[in-house]
């Protein structure tokens, strides 16, 4: 997860002004910071191939796809969060430097050290967002998707993913093979076979 910084309680300008002089990313929540820890390799090449996947379908579309160096704030005070992959097709969003407000479209890796968090205390953030239509969970360990979507009565859902089947992430219409995110990823000693799709 998140390791706290013995730090004074900062606002949400203060924060914003400090944190990009830091020499590792921080998340702001309810006045504290929370360094970020490192991932694995894996956790990196799949956040890549699918930013790869979601900027080729976006192409021209209006959207933002940000990685995991871009904050999501869940209100223009906080908490702001580093997601690992973000969409957003906000056009309130198609300014913004510091932090986007509006994303449709929330991916994370999952890794042993972060895995509770992005399930609890992270997506409990998030479900925050009014824009948020869907929250993707991706195993770093092994080939497994889940995701959450808010369906008509404002309720998230839980969609589970394996090998060989078909993602369709609907807040922006896009399907892909599983294996499409694994592309060329070694996971326990086991190299993803190349997809087809």
């Amino acid at each position: 997860m998140v390791a706290t910084l013995q730090h004074p309680h900062l606002t949400p300008q203060e924060y914003l002004d400090w944190e990009p002089l830091q020499d590792i990313r921080y998340q702001y929540i309810d006045g504290e910071v929370y360094a970020m820890t490192g991932g694995t390799l894996p956790h990196s090449e799949i956040a890549v191939n699918l930013t790869t996947l979601l900027k080729n379908h976006l192409r021209g579309k209006g959207c933002r796809i940000l990685g995991s160096d871009a904050k999501v704030g869940i209100t223009e005070n906080g908490p702001f969060l580093y997601a690992d992959v973000s969409v957003t097709c906000d056009q309130s969003d198609r300014t913004a430097v510091k932090f986007t407000r509006y994303p449709s479209l929330i991916a994370e890796v999952l890794s042993p050290s972060t895995e509770a968090y992005d399930r609890g205390g992270k997506f409990a953030h998030y479900r925050r967002i009014e824009s948020l239509k869907e929250y993707v969970l991706i195993s770093s360990e092994d080939i497994s998707v889940e995701i959450f979507r808010l369906n008509e009565k404002g309720k998230w859902e839980l969609t589970p993913y394996a090998a060989g089947d078909e993602i369709h992430l609907t807040s922006i219409d896009l399907r892909f093979s599983i294996e499409q995110l694994y592309e060329d990823i070694s996971l326990t000693n086991k190299t993803i076979p190349e997809s087809n799709g």
